[in-house]
C-alpha cells in the first residue's frame, strides 16, 4: 500500500471531514458538514522527471491528477486507462482535446477552445473523467455482487445549461447509475433543453425547475444535507463541487501554456493572463490551482456578465446578493451592473453565467483565510480558515451577504481582478471578432475544427465573448509585447442561436446562422424528449418523493 501524500488527503472547508481519500470525496461529492473538498496541500508541476511542456495532453492529465490521487486508490495503469477513455479521438474532436489558436496577433491575445467534446461545451473535459471514476469506483465495489447488495449511485446535478448535457453525455448507460438533472425552466437556450431532454437512457432523468439556477443548486444542497436519502440512494455530486471537476480542468491550463512554448509564441520573460468566462467559479478556481502548482501565470482575470456578485466583491469586499455596497464597483458601460429580478438574478444572453451565488468561491475563501490567518500550527490555521468561511457562508444564507477584511481582499487581488461585461457589449464583441479576418478563422479553416462559419469568420459564443471583452480590457492595463492573454472560449456558437443571430443577421453581411450549425445539432430540435416539470412550491419533501419514484431504490432487503 502506498502512503498519501499532502494533496492526496483531503479537508472540507468549513473546518471538517479531514482525512477523507480521493474516492469518498468524489463519491461523496459534499462533505457531511456542508463544505467543500480541498486537497490539504496543493502539489509542485514542478517535482515531475520530464520536460512537461512537450507531453501530450493525456500525458499532462495523468501526472496533475497523480498528484491528486494516490496509487493505493487507483493503480498507476488504471489511471492511465480512465485518462485515455476520457480524452480518446472517439470522445473529442481535436486531437489536442483544448486546441489554442490565435484571434489577435498583434495584441497577443490567443483563444483557448474548451468546446470539442461531444456536448460542445467546456464541461465536457470534466464530465468525461468524472463519468468514468464513477464507472470505475462502482465496478470495483460491486464485484460479486447481485441485486440489492450492489451499490447504486444517484448523481444529482443543478444546470445552467451545459453541466446538465455533459453530465448526461458522460453519464449515460452506466450499469448501477442514475442521473438526475434540474434546470430552470425557460432559462436554458433550445440547444442545451435539447441535448439533455432527447437523451432517453433509462438512467437519465431531467426536471425543469420554475425558478433560477441558483434555487436547483439550492436543492441540490439540501438533498446532500439530508440523510434519509443519502442513506437510501447514495448521491453523488455532478456538479462543480465535486472536487474531480475542478482537477480535471487544470490540465488544460498547462497544455495552452505548453502549447505557446512549442510554438515559440512565448518567452521567458513574458507574462500571461487567463481571462475566464465565470458563474459558479469552478472554471477559474482550477485556473488558481495550476497558478499555485507553479505554471507562471500573472493574473486569472474574472469575466464576470451583469450578474456581477464576484466583480463586485473584488471591487469592494464585500459579497452580496443585492449591491448593497455597490457604489464602487459601478463602472463600465452605462447599463451595467445588476438589475435584479424578484429572485436576484436577472436573465442575460450569457444565462450559463446567470448566477447569484458561485458556490466554488467557497474553496478560494478558504485559502484566503488559510493564507491571511497564518499564526499558530497547520492544524490550527486549516480550523481558523475553516470556522471563518462557515461564518461568512451563514451570514450570506442569513443576511444575503458578508464582508472580508481588507487584509483578505488584497490577498485575493494578488492573483485575481474581475472585469464585468453588458449584454450590450457581448453582441458588439461577437460583431467586431466576426468583422475581423483573425488567424483563428484561418487556422480553423485549415485545421477544420475551430468555430468558424462557412464564409470563414469566426464566431464566439456569448460566454466567450464575454471573456473576450474582458480580455481586451485587460490588454490595455497590461499591453503586449511585456503580456500574453489567453481566454477561454467556453462553448460552441451554436448552443446560443438567440445571441449569435442578435448580433450578426442583420449587421453582418452573408451572414446565416445554418453555417455555424454543426452535423451533430441539426434536426436535434426534432428528436423525441422526456423531461418532468418540477414546482418549487413542493419543496424539498416533494423532490426527495420524486427521485424515490424515478430512481429505484436500493435499500437491503
Amino acid at each position: 500500500m502506498s502512503s498519501y501524500t499532502l494533496s492526496q488527503k483531503y479537508l472540507s472547508s468549513r473546518g471538517g471531514s479531514y482525512d477523507c481519500t480521493f474516492e469518498e470525496v468524489v463519491l461523496q461529492g459534499l462533505a457531511s458538514d456542508g463544505g467543500l473538498f480541498l486537497p490539504h496541500a496543493i502539489p509542485l508541476m514542478g517535482e515531475v522527471p520530464d520536460d512537461w511542456t512537450n507531453w501530450s495532453f493525456e500525458e499532462l492529465a495523468y501526472q496533475i491528477f497523480s498528484k491528486y490521487i494516490s496509487p493505493s486508490e487507483i493503480p498507476p495503469e488504471d489511471l492511465k486507462e480512465i485518462v485515455r477513455k476520457s480524452y480518446s479521438k472517439s470522445v473529442f474532436r481535436s486531437p489536442d482535446v483544448t486546441p489554442l489558436v490565435t484571434l489577435d496577433e498583434e495584441k497577443q491575445l490567443y483563444l483557448l477552445e474548451l468546446f470539442h467534446g461531444p456536448t460542445f461545451a467546456f464541461k465536457d473535459v470534466a464530465l468525461q473523467l468524472l463519468g468514468n471514476l464513477f464507472e470505475y469506483f462502482l465496478l470495483r465495489r460491486n464485484q460479486g455482487k447481485s441485486g440489492a447488495q450492489r451499490e447504486h449511485l444517484t448523481a444529482i446535478g443543478a444546470t445552467s445549461g451545459d453541466t446538465g448535457s455533459a453530465a448526461i453525455y458522460g453519464l449515460r448507460g452506466k450499469q448501477d447509475l442514475s442521473v438526475m438533472i434540474m434546470f430552470p425552466k425557460g432559462r436554458v437556450s433550445p440547444v442545451q433543453e435539447a441535448q439533455m431532454t432527447s437523451v432517453l437512457d433509462d438512467n437519465v432523468h431531467n426536471l425543469a425547475v420554475d425558478g433560477s439556477f441558483d434555487d436547483c443548486q439550492d436543492f441540490v444542497k439540501a438533498l446532500f444535507g439530508d440523510a434519509g436519502i443519502n442513506q437510501t440512494h447514495k448521491l453523488a455530486a455532478v456538479n462543480s463541487i465535486n472536487w474531480a471537476r475542478i482537477l480535471a480542468q487544470i490540465t488544460y491550463y498547462f497544455h495552452s501554456y505548453a502549447s505557446l512554448i512549442k510554438s515559440g509564441k512565448i518567452m521567458s520573460s513574458s507574462k500571461i493572463r487567463f481571462v475566464v468566462p465565470t458563474g459558479n467559479f469552478g472554471d477559474i478556481l482550477a485556473g488558481y490551482f495550476a497558478k499555485c502548482m507553479g505554471l507562471p501565470i500573472e493574473k486569472l482575470v474574472i469575466a464576470t456578465n451583469e450578474n456581477d456578485i464576484l466583480h463586485r466583491f473584488w471591487k469592494t469586499g464585500y459579497y452580496e446578493k443585492k449591491p448593497v455596497h455597490g457604489r464602487e464597483a459601478i463602472g463600465g458601460l452605462p447599463e451595467d451592473g445588476v438589475k435584479a429580478d424578484e429572485d436576484g438574478v436577472k436573465g442575460t444572453l450569457s444565462p450559463a453565467m446567470d448566477i447569484l451565488v458561485s458556490s466554488n468561491f467557497e474553496r478560494l475563501l478558504w485559502f484566503l483565510a488559510f493564507q491571511v490567518h497564518s499564526l499558530g500550527t497547520i492544524e490550527q490555521q486549516r480550523k481558523i480558515a475553516g470556522q471563518r468561511v462557515k461564518g461568512w457562508l451563514e451570514e450570506l444564507k442569513s443576511n444575503g451577504g458578508f464582508g472580508v477584511q481588507h487584509q483578505l481582499l488584497q490577498a485575493a487581488k494578488i492573483d485575481f481582478e474581475s472585469e464585468r461585461v453588458s449584454d450590450k457589449e457581448t453582441l458588439a464583441t461577437i460583431r467586431d471578432i466576426h468583422s475581423t479576418e483573425t488567424p483563428a478563422a484561418k487556422e480553423g479553416r485549415s485545421q477544420g475544427t475551430t468555430s468558424i462559419a462557412k464564409h470563414g469568420r469566426y464566431i464566439l459564443d456569448p460566454h466567450s465573448a464575454v471573456g473576450v471583452a474582458a480580455a481586451l480590457r485587460s490588454i490595455e492595463r497590461a499591453p503586449p509585447p511585456e503580456t500574453l492573454h489567453i481566454a477561454l472560449a467556453t462553448a460552441h456558437p451554436a448552443k446560443f442561436s438567440s445571441a449569435v443571430t442578435e448580433a450578426l443577421e442583420e449587421k453582418e453581411k452573408g451572414f446565416r446562422f445554418e453555417d455555424v450549425l454543426p452535423e451533430q445539432f441539426v434536426g436535434l430540435e426534432k428528436l423525441p424528449r422526456r423531461v418532468t416539470d418540477f414546482k418549487k412550491s413542493d419543496g424539498l419533501e416533494g423532490l426527495k418523493a420524486l427521485i424515490r419514484s424515478r430512481v429505484a431504490s436500493r435499500e437491503a432487503p
